[in-house]
């Protein structure tokens, strides 16, 4: 804003005058609606989900669907009251071992109640109740027999399992518990060593981390780089980053290093790979090393590293995320007030307003083969982008730069042409929101620990949340999957086979043993 003295401000005219405190206004404005959108981002609620039916506060939901004939459902399709789902809780309890309890009366009960013979068996009253167990623990004191020739120098022991850590207590249950508590349940070491301390087991937390990056490192990597090879074939790879603290990485105390996700295209059901890469830095570089040999549609945010891989290799091309698109305007109408009077009226409701519909248009064409969903948002969805952009072109210098609303507008027209490439090919998701969806676990784990303290820690938690990710996004237990994981791995390279074969330990593999998956629903 320009400062002017009283003499100044005497020699303006009225017309001059006039101007100069609208000019000011809307940069007031500008700046107010940045502080209130700073408070609202630190302080209030941080959902973003474009789920249509919590918009309505936002968005004119008749408006922006009354153009979309839908046939009416028949009257008997129409329930008021949601019907108990019949065999429920049998689905729910079957798989799960069955101890039988039988309940009977004695020969002597029977007789004094209705007398010799006096009574028949009819069938069972069958209930069930499910039991928990807690932690129980078993040691397994393993004695190898030790066989010598007699006539010879030479010594034989009987064959028994490869050790997964040598000298150590570690089993591939244990550390598997200890994996699953930390990276599934975002549980930190001190929690699960006082947790063992209940049960009266000692295992310090120095220990665990010891195994954890052991094992990453000797075991889990390699079905990490096998899967790295799966990710590098897909059509269409998603990605985001966070931020992570590593304590001991050489450079002074708070310095930020970065946790990278990449993920397969949301629309890869049959075999979805997620994996997370801890690097030092928010280089653009490491993008174009992490997928060196990739082809294909990167899709993220606006952040210019990403952008930097799209001029650079001429075999990716970059897509920008819609909800990126939407947030300045979002923060912009939230620091207004959603409920407030008039605020229908600004340009930034309205812009969530047409971004919204071009969402509830091509949320309609989501289970639509590939070629199918291109072709339908060739014919309807393209025509919504056009004139939004259009739109946007027109009201550009209504705003300042500055504000909320005015930094909208610039996101959207400088990456214009990385927000139409989803109409160009229908295996390109509107937006990015399945990478963040897949790098929420590691943020909500790093506000329990809060930093990693080593360099080969982050890289040991990045190659564990890696397979515990993938193991969800392909319907496994964690659990069970990281348990058979390091069961198997130490035999085969005990076996010093040089062409060790890792497909069938791969998460969608069908070779896997029964208790790894999770049951339909």
């Amino acid at each position: 804003m320009k400062n002017f003295t009283a003499e100044q401000l005497n020699t303006l005219s009225k017309e001059e005058l006039i101007e100069e405190i609208l000019k000011q206004q809307t940069e007031y404005n500008a700046l107010l609606e940045r502080l209130t959108a700073f408070n609202a981002n630190t302080f209030g609620r941080k959902s973003e989900k474009m789920e249509y039916e919590d918009q309505i506060s936002i968005f004119n939901e008749v408006e922006a669907t009354c153009e979309e004939s839908v046939d009416e459902p028949e009257i008997e399709e129409i329930t008021y009251k949601r019907k108990k789902q019949s065999g429920k809780r049998e689905q729910d309890l079957s798989g799960f071992p069955t101890k039988v309890v039988n309940h009977e009366l004695t020969e002597e009960e029977l007789t004094e109640l209705f007398g010799v013979n006096g009574w028949k068996r009819l069938p069972d009253q069958v209930y069930k109740k499910l039991e928990m167990h807690p932690a129980q623990y078993e040691v397994f004191e393993h004695h190898i027999a030790v066989y010598a020739s007699k006539s010879e120098d030479r010594i034989v022991r009987a064959p028994h399992p490869a050790e997964l850590l040598d000298n150590s207590v570690a089993t591939p249950s244990l550390v598997a518990a200890v994996m699953n508590a930390k990276y599934t349940n975002a549980m930190p070491l001190y929690r699960i060593e006082q947790e063992f301390e209940r049960s009266d087991v000692s295992i310090s937390r120095q220990v665990m981390a010891n195994w954890v990056n052991r094992c990453s490192e000797r075991y889990l990597s390699l079905l990490y780089d096998r899967m790295h090879q799966e990710l590098l074939k897909e059509p269409v790879i998603q990605a985001d980053e966070t931020s992570v603290k590593v304590s001991k990485d050489g450079r002074p105390a708070g310095s930020e290093s970065r946790m990278w996700v990449y993920r397969s295209g949301e629309y890869n059901i049959d075999t979805p790979v997620i994996l997370y890469d801890y690097q030092k830095t928010r280089s653009g570089d490491h993008p174009i090393q992490f997928l060196k040999g990739f082809s294909g549609f990167l899709e993220c945010d606006g952040f210019s590293g990403y952008r930097k891989m799209d001029r650079i290799v001429e075999e990716v091309s970059v897509a920008c995320c819609w909800a990126h698109a939407r947030r300045d305007f979002a923060d912009a109408v939230k620091a207004y007030g959603e409920k407030k009077a008039g605020v229908q009226d600004t340009l930034a409701y309205r812009a969530l307003e047409k971004i919204s519909r071009i969402y509830l248009l091509d949320e309609k064409f989501k289970k639509l083969p590939p070629e199918e969903r291109k072709k339908r948002r060739q014919t309807t969805v393209k025509p919504r982008v056009d004139a939004f952009f259009a739109w946007v072109k027109e009201h550009r210098n209504d705003v300042p730069p500055k504000g909320k609303t005015g930094e909208g507008f610039t996101y959207c027209l400088n990456a214009e042409k990385y927000l139409r490439l989803f109409l160009d090919d229908g295996l390109i998701p509107i937006d990015n929101s399945a990478s963040e969806r897949a790098i929420r676990p590691f943020t909500v784990g790093r506000k329990n620990w809060q930093l990693i303290d080593t360099i080969n820690g982050a890289k040991a938690s990045a190659i564990i949340y890696s397979i515990v990710e993938t193991a969800k996004a392909n319907n496994l237990k964690p659990y069970e999957y990281l348990r058979h994981l390091l069961t198997e791995l130490p035999q085969r390279l005990d076996q010093k086979n040089s062409d060790l074969n890792l497909d069938d330990l791969l998460p969608w593999s069908s070779e896997l043993p029964d208790v790894c998956r999770k049951k339909s629903k």
